[in-house]
């Protein structure tokens, strides 16, 4: 059965975001992009919320586009333009994009019916609000975080209003040269079954 792996910046306290959506703090070099291409790889779906989706929508196309793109960026805007993609929205009732899929209800139905189907992992890049989402419906399989060492001291929580308990095991981490550690995550009971 294929996983539902979020992929995540955090800081140590626990904020995917500054107050403002500011996310300047975030580090970000070729070592943490091949720790966290390892999971993209693994992936051939991603899932989004509205807003993250607008942000790799007006990013990894130009990037194809590019004669100067290459490395990582060239990479992950191929595998952008491979991957079947959904958008999760309650507000939106059309996308402009016909290659993306628009799911607006029946979320949990509508993820287990993704995971039965063949093929590889499905990835949520960022998406906090659908993280959160997916978190109480106990919808993701892994987290692969990436801690930042910063205290932002408010902004927006990685997990906020999950009234329940989700046992988690430690499947690796990476200490960066950066002072980042990547910490990847498997729901107990997959690593038990």
């Amino acid at each position: 059965m294929r996983h539902v792996i979020s992929l995540m910046h955090m800081s140590l306290d626990g904020f995917v975001a500054g107050p403002n959506g500011e996310m300047d703090w975030i580090r970000i070099d070729d070592e943490i992009f091949s720790y966290v291409d390892r999971f993209i790889d693994s992936a051939d779906t991603a899932f989004y919320g509205p807003k993250t989706f607008g942000m790799m929508e007006s990013h990894w196309p130009k990037v194809l586009r590019d004669p100067q793109a290459s490395g990582h960026q060239l990479v992950h805007a191929r595998w952008y333009e491979r991957a079947e993609k959904l958008v999760f929205s309650r507000e939106l009732d059309m996308l402009d994009n016909k290659h993306v899929k628009l799911v607006r209800q029946n979320l949990a139905s509508e993820v287990a019916e993704l995971k039965q189907r063949p093929g590889k992992n499905i990835v949520i890049l960022g998406s906090p609000g659908l993280v959160q989402s997916f978190s109480k419906l106990v919808l993701i399989d892994e987290f692969v975080i990436t801690i930042n060492p910063v205290i932002l001291g408010g902004g927006i929580p990685m997990f906020k209003g999950i009234d329940l308990r989700i046992g988690l095991h430690l499947a690796g981490s990476t200490q960066f040269k950066s002072g980042v550690i990547g910490a990847h995550y498997i729901r107990r009971e997959l690593v038990s079954a």
